[in-house]
């Protein structure tokens, strides 16, 4: 195992400081995303409702509705065009890919919702249709909501980290500075000290990064994030898929090497 460079501390460019950016830029997008379906629900809202008709139609949160005036096309294409120039930009990865809005909508409402709206449903926008609409859009901000709580809690760790790693590798750094032979025996054995610090304060942020790991992240009954996919997610395609774990071993690691490197020099003293 390399031992932590502090030349890449110091710019910054390490697996953790690179996971760092990963968490700011997807939490950055779900806030976007939260402001999206915030948006699209204000101009739901605007919408007026029509009574559907006593034919068999699609079910929409207890509602059934067929087209009867002929508003109805119109209302519905309010609704997806409010959607396509709202939530659909945060839904498509690349939105000039060719992926129909129909499939848009699937992918971010439910079924049944999704159904009542697409061009060729002759659903009405019945009051029921609408409040399958909204009330699909606060349980997706609810997820969201519980997404970006998870994302926060990674972005504390990281710090944590950050702040470790930093502090344990400037010291490091400004004490090789002065060769050991020409340190005295009471600072070497306070040097002893301070790096068996650094390293029970790894152990620390190992054991807490472990039982986040294996933590989930709930806002409401129904929204969950398991943590662990979470790291999964936001760090796919780094080259460990663990940097806080990778990251502090490492610095455990030196801080190890250092100290026997003292350690050999007190014992040559005593």
């Amino acid at each position: 195992m390399e031992p932590v460079d502090p030349d890449r501390v110091t710019t910054g460019d390490t697996h953790l400081h690179r996971a760092r950016e990963r968490v700011r830029a997807e939490r950055d997008a779900f806030v976007a995303k939260a402001d999206a379906y915030e948006a699209f629900a204000d101009r739901v809202a605007e919408i007026g409702t029509e009574r559907p008709t006593a034919a068999p139609g699609v079910a929409v949160s207890g509602g059934v509705g067929r087209a009867g005036a002929p508003s109805t096309p119109d209302r519905c294409r309010r609704v997806r065009t409010a959607f396509a120039e709202t939530v659909r930009p945060h839904s498509v990865a690349d939105v000039d890919e060719p992926e129909p809005l129909t499939a848009t909508l699937r992918a971010e409402l439910p079924e049944t919702v999704a159904a009542a709206l697409a061009p060729a449903s002759e659903a009405t926008f019945s009051p029921a249709v609408k409040r399958g609409v909204l009330g699909a859009v606060e349980a997706r901000t609810g997820e969201t909501e519980t997404v970006l709580a998870a994302l926060d809690r990674e972005a504390d760790g990281l710090s944590s980290a950050v702040a470790l790693v930093e502090a344990a590798t400037a010291w490091i750094a400004a004490a090789d500075e002065t060769p050991l032979s020409e340190v005295g025996f009471d600072p070497l054995a306070r040097r002893h000290r301070r790096l068996a610090g650094f390293e029970d304060r790894c152990d620390e942020l190992a054991s807490e990064r472990q039982s986040t790991l294996a933590a989930t992240t709930n806002q409401t009954p129904d929204a969950g994030v398991r943590h662990r996919d979470l790291v999964a997610f936001c760090y796919d395609g780094l080259p460990v898929d663990y940097p806080v774990l990778s990251t502090v071993a490492r610095l455990v690691e030196t801080c190890r090497s250092c100290r026997r490197a003292v350690r050999d020099h007190l014992v040559r003293r005593a």
